[in-house]
């Protein structure tokens, strides 16, 4: 396909010099530049969060996990013992 592209004059005279270093064609060392730039900018597939499981420690006896409010409640009440009894 033929085009017409408006380069830079130091990006010109880059790819200038590389087509003359390696003795390749302008439209080889553009279309190699071209290539190796949108090759950078390919979406991979990202890499999938994994999320490694930590053990907490048990379930204190006479909790029932399945009644949250009421175990949010206790451990409030705890808190608070605890910091009245750091006052006295």
């Amino acid at each position: 396909m033929r085009t017409t592209l408006t380069l830079d004059d130091d990006l010109a005279e880059e790819l200038r010099t590389l087509a003359h270093r390696t003795r390749r064609s302008f439209k080889q060392v553009v279309n190699e530049a071209l290539r190796a730039g949108l090759a950078g900018h390919r979406r991979t597939r990202p890499r999938r969060y994994r999320l490694k499981p930590a053990p907490l420690g048990g379930v204190r006896p006479g909790f029932n996990l399945d009644k949250a409010l009421q175990l949010s409640d206790a451990l409030e009440d705890e808190g608070i013992a605890r910091k009245l009894e750091l006052r006295k």
